[in-house]
């Protein structure tokens, strides 16, 4: 086995590769603006880093989101793009899943990540593998109450101190999370999502409303 694993519904670029017992190859650059720039370019520098083809790849994982519809549409179409190309199956895991495997918190606890417009993408957890409820998306005041007192950790956390004074790092998703927590659901012969992206709200770009059609005479 050997996974390709990668992540753009965050600031961070991320990609990693996993044999299915251990990472063997990661890396992440945070930079909101250029996902599309960044992505392929780091997919071969970690290939090449660890002495590997393209072709050695068997599947390719990726994070779903939520997230920004412009940077996490990057992540997707590559994923579907090399699966396509290597014949491969893709699989969509929750970018919040990735972080909260990441944190290796044993209690209930959340994961917040940034929404941008004063909101957050959350989700509780019962423990680093199992999620509760959620994602979803809201003003961090609006549920204050519900996760008073909870750990949490995600930039949305750390970003909003007042609603999770209890937060802490991995601020954004690593791919080597992502990758190792694939790795462990397959062992474990467990069907692992589609890469169907989660967006929870519209884009920001969208059509006036006054926008004029112009069709030829």
């Amino acid at each position: 086995m050997l996974l390709l694993a990668l992540d753009t519904a965050t600031p961070a670029v991320t990609v990693a590769l996993h044999d299915g017992t251990d990472v063997v190859a990661s890396s992440a650059q945070v930079d909101a603006r250029r996902h599309g720039e960044l992505l392929l370019p780091a997919v071969d520098r970690l290939l090449a880093g660890a002495g590997l083809r393209l072709d050695a790849v068997t599947g390719i994982v990726v994070g779903v989101g939520p997230g920004p519809y412009t940077g996490l549409r990057v992540g997707l179409m590559t994923a579907d793009t090399f699966g396509l190309a290597l014949g491969v199956p893709v699989y969509g895991l929750c970018t919040l899943d990735g972080l909260a495997y990441a944190s290796d918190l044993e209690g209930p606890f959340v994961v917040a990540t940034d929404a941008r417009r004063k909101e957050v993408y959350w989700a509780r957890y019962a423990d680093a593998r199992t999620r509760l409820s959620g994602p979803a998306v809201d003003r961090p005041a609006d549920i204050a109450d519900e996760v008073a007192g909870l750990p949490a950790v995600g930039a949305g956390a750390l970003l909003y101190p007042d609603a999770f004074p209890n937060a802490h790092e991995p601020e954004h998703v690593s791919a080597a999370a992502l990758a190792g927590l694939a790795a462990e659901r397959l062992a474990a012969g467990e069907e692992l999502p589609a890469p169907r992206p989660l967006y929870l709200r519209r884009p920001d770009a969208q059509v006036p409303k006054n926008y004029k059609v112009v069709t030829p005479k």
